[in-house]
């Protein structure tokens, strides 16, 4: 059992603060226990002052936080003076200062401040909402503050952009904990999408509004029943009714990625999904993932996930090994 904490302050949003209880506590093993324990906390283990027009009930106070495997901080519209100042109140100091070395720490949204304050955030990579990141960037220059992605993990570090990128993230955990299975089945239970494809930049206002034209939805769904095949960028563009260029600069926009660098993802994530679920050899992996050689697929999963095809089948196989269906 992992045990996670999660820290309430005055002014949290209950929406972000809900999402690590119903995300990692609906994740189950293969017999139905559950793999993670949530706490709520806040610093005195009175009640919380939320965002909304109510007061929480909390049954601990942060000395909980030295206790668990991961903290988890979500937003707060209270912050003051740790945004304006980057100042920490004494009492969430004392409480910080009590977590373990190597627990794994959490922030939501506007919850990387708390981090940031605390100096966990110093030559570390990060994100927050997209409307926090220039400012987070100029207050803490040693920190690299990514502004176009939904959730950062940067090991014992992991940092989501706003509101229902906590989603996103905490099912990556789950995913990097326990692998896509059960991630997916928490994704399926919950009704979200095991996956979104772009970051939070799409979602940045643009001073001038781009011209009403098709969307590439159709031909990424095309593509995803071909993933085996050769998929060039002139046959997408093709399927789509639109020139390369045009495809390529509407496809970006859209999904936040070119075209080439959305094919290898969703192509590896077809990888794991069989390195997962079957026993096929590593060679036969790549090419029914459309990746082509073994020595391909070892590459790109490096890089997605850090482990070869081997190491990784072996941290999150989930079953025995059957054929899935064509």
């Amino acid at each position: 059992m992992h045990h996670v904490g999660v820290l309430a302050l005055d002014g949290v949003v209950p929406f972000e603060l809900g999402i690590p209880a119903r995300i990692l506590g609906a994740a189950r093993d293969g017999r139905g226990r559950p793999l993670y324990s949530v706490t709520t906390c806040s610093l005195d283990g009175g009640p919380v002052r939320a965002e909304a027009d109510y007061d929480l009930a909390v049954s601990h106070d942060a000395s909980l936080l030295a206790a668990v495997d991961t903290v988890v901080v979500p937003p707060s519209h209270r912050l003051g003076p740790i945004r304006e100042e980057g100042r920490l109140p004494a009492a969430l100091h004392h409480a910080l200062a009590a977590v373990r070395p190597g627990t794994r720490l959490v922030a939501i949204c506007t919850g990387a401040w708390v981090l940031a304050a605390a100096g966990l955030l110093d030559g570390r990579t990060a994100t927050t909402h997209w409307r926090e990141a220039e400012r987070m960037q100029r207050m803490y220059t040693t920190a690299r503050i990514d502004p176009d992605v939904l959730y950062v993990d940067d090991g014992d570090l992991l940092t989501s952009a706003g509101v229902a990128a906590g989603i996103d993230l905490c099912l990556h955990i789950v995913r990097r904990d326990h692998g896509s299975h059960i991630a997916n089945e928490v994704a399926r239970l919950c009704v979200v999408p095991p996956w979104r494809e772009g970051g939070q930049a799409q979602y940045v206002p643009r001073p001038v509004p781009e011209p009403f034209a098709g969307s590439t939805a159709a031909t990424r769904a095309w593509a995803m029943h071909r993933l085996p095949e050769p998929l060039a960028l002139s046959d997408l563009a093709a399927h789509a009714g639109m020139s390369v260029r045009t495809f390529s600069r509407r496809f970006r926009a859209e999904a936040g990625t070119t075209p080439g660098q959305w094919l290898t993802r969703q192509r590896v994530d077809l990888a794991r999904h069989f390195l997962e679920t079957t026993d096929w050899p590593v060679d036969l992996v790549a090419r029914r993932a459309g990746i082509g050689t073994g020595t391909s697929l070892r590459l790109h999963l490096r890089t997605a996930v850090g482990i070869g095809p081997q190491a990784y089948r072996r941290t999150f196989r989930t079953g025995p090994g059957q054929l899935p269906p064509a």
